[in-house]
């Protein structure tokens, strides 16, 4: 690394900085002016609300990173651009290429590490997060218990529960419905039951004051129990409590288990191999933002840097739309979950690269 490459590189990773503090600053205050009544009506302490967006500000990071990078290469090489620093480059034999090198580099580096942060660091800071909105704000249902749940056991069986105790192991107003391989519109029996209790020891579920119906054709035969043993439940109360958790909450180890544990039942699971792969691929943007930054603001122009600024902002909305869209066809399973997680920056970076060709060097 020669003292050009320091040069450029301490430019670039100041305005990074800046721009990522007064972002995050930006998204907070306007985040907590919206809220901010939410907190108040729930008489949260400003301890608890401080703490809340502390575990919010990691998930802040992880969107700006992307938007920072952005806009640092893009003021940094206008910088150098507006004091003909860069042309005096040029002049002395170095390329736009070589210009752009440390920084595609530095940039590979940053988003590598965004990987980790955003499949480890993230998930944690979430799942807190949102622990203090379930809790305080009442936006979901509580970490130590579950209501109203409704989801697939195997192939052929569903479940629902009316509410659940993880503490206690223990569930209630509970019906388990077995319906017919060939025809899932044909219920062929069906277990109703005050409460259901897990046991840790046999790893069976045990209910208790309850009914089992066998239905053959229109006829159907009725035993009622006082206990019953029933096999082929395949979840545990942790297992609800996951059930429970969303994408963002969970980090790469915790959501390809999920989803290979509702694969295993049969379950369409395209949305949560979307959020998955997209786990990796959004940290990648960083790379390509840098890539169309530096080609677009190495051409002088008398707009200025807060036209560059626009521009920025600009394209980060464009790449958020375009990835949001192509979600939704990935989440109904049009298209392939990997392709859907990585088709904005494939279609981003060949902008990208065409741009960069398109400019002189």
């Amino acid at each position: 690394m020669n003292i050009l490459d320091r040069y450029i590189l301490r430019q670039f990773f100041l305005t990074t900085v800046f721009a990522l503090v007064a972002f995050v600053v930006i998204f907070v205050v306007v985040d907590m002016m919206e809220n901010l009544d939410d907190f108040l009506d729930a008489n949260v302490s400003a301890g608890m609300t401080s703490l809340y967006y502390i575990y919010f500000m990691p998930e802040i990071i992880k969107l700006m990173i992307p938007v920072a990078m952005l806009f640092s290469s893009m003021f940094t090489t206008g910088k150098l651009n507006t004091y003909s620093e860069l042309t005096a480059m040029r002049v002395g034999g170095v390329s736009l290429y070589r210009f752009l090198f440390p920084l595609f580099i530095v940039a590979f580096f940053i988003s590598a590490a965004s990987v980790y942060f955003n499949g480890w660091i993230v998930p944690r800071a979430n799942e807190k997060k949102l622990a203090i909105e379930r809790k305080y704000l009442g936006k979901s249902l509580s970490d130590e218990e579950s209501s109203n749940l409704f989801f697939q056991v195997g192939r052929n069986r569903m479940c629902s529960l009316g509410h659940i105790d993880e503490v206690t192991r223990t569930a209630n107003r509970v019906s388990i419905q077995d319906f017919w391989a060939l025809d899932k519109t044909v219920l062929v029996q069906r277990f109703d039951a005050q409460t259901m209790v897990w046991n840790d020891t046999t790893k069976v579920w045990t209910m208790f004051e309850g009914a089992q119906r066998t239905f053959k054709g229109r006829n159907q035969t009725i035993e009622f129990f006082q206990r019953k043993e029933i096999a082929g439940l395949t979840f545990t109360p942790e297992d609800i409590r996951k059930k429970q958790k969303k994408p963002d909450e969970m980090n790469y180890d915790e959501l390809g288990d999920f989803i290979a544990h509702q694969e295993s039942l049969g379950n369409d699971v395209s949305r949560w191999r979307v959020d998955f792969y997209g786990k990796i691929a959004f940290p990648f943007a960083g790379v390509i933002v840098v890539l169309f930054g530096v080609p677009f603001s190495s051409v002088k122009r008398k707009s200025g840097l807060g036209v560059e600024f626009g521009i920025a902002v600009a394209v980060c909305f464009l790449y958020m739309v375009f990835l949001k869209v192509s979600q939704v066809f990935g989440y109904n399973g049009d298209i392939s979950p990997l392709l859907t997680a990585w088709l904005a920056n494939i279609i981003f970076f060949v902008l990208a690269v065409f741009n960069l060709i398109r400019v002189p060097k």
